[in-house]
Parts: C-alpha cells; sequence; structure tokens
C-alpha cells in the first residue's frame, strides 16, 4: 500500500493550509488514518487521526485549529490547518492502517507512511 502526500508549502503565521493523502495498492479496508509530524530534532507525534466511521482524534496543540477528514470512496484523508502558527513547522507524515486479502485468501494487516510533506510557517 503507497501513500502520497500533497499540500505542504511556505505559509505566513495565521495563515492556512489543507494537505491530502491518497492510499493505493492492494486494499480492502483502511480502518485508521492519520497525520503525525516531526520536527527538527524532535520525535515524530500523532496530530489527528481519524477511524473508518469519522471518530476523530486531534492532538491538545491543534484542537480549534486543524480538522481531519476522510473519503473513503477515494482512500484519501485530509487535514485542514488554520491559524498556523510557526511551532506547527515539521514534516507532516500521513498513515494508514487496514489490511487486504491475498490471493490464498489469507488477511493481511498493513500499516503504511507516506513520504512527508514539509510545512513551513514564518512568523
Amino acid at each position: 500500500v503507497q501513500l502520497q502526500a500533497c499540500g505542504g508549502g511556505l505559509v505566513q503565521a495565521g495563515g492556512s493550509l489543507r494537505l491530502s493523502c491518497a492510499a493505493s495498492g492492494r486494499i480492502s479496508a483502511i480502518n485508521v488514518m492519520g497525520w503525525y509530524r516531526q520536527a527538527p530534532g524532535k520525535q515524530r507525534d500523532l496530530v489527528a487521526d481519524i477511524g473508518s466511521g469519522g471518530i476523530t482524534n486531534h492532538a491538545d496543540s491543534v484542537k480549534g485549529r486543524f480538522t481531519i477528514s476522510r473519503d473513503n470512496d477515494k482512500s484519501t484523508v485530509y487535514l485542514q490547518m488554520n491559524s498556523l502558527k510557526p511551532e506547527d513547522t515539521a514534516v507532516y507524515y500521513c498513515r494508514a492502517q487496514g489490511g487486504y486479502y491475498r490471493d490464498d485468501d489469507a488477511p493481511v494487516m498493513f500499516g503504511s507512511w507516506g513520504e512527508g510533506t514539509l510545512v513551513t510557517v514564518s512568523s
């Protein structure tokens, strides 16, 4: 399963960006899709995730500013980022967890990462 993210860039503080990430490949179901971020010298942290039924979870640092959503028909997850702050600067990675069936009908679970897209917020 491959994930292709796009939408990063340079924006001034207070501005907005929308990230998107599309999953492709052999997929039967995607249970959870999410966004993580990693700033220079720091660990990768969860920003937000969303289940197949639409239940969302946002990190406290982005609540009220970022909104995660998904389009199950397109196997795509979005992250709308408003009121951006310089501390939001990071590489943003999307992740998908789900499963598919092999040719012998054996179930296989996967957890895939996208390559990351850089978001830079200037003060």
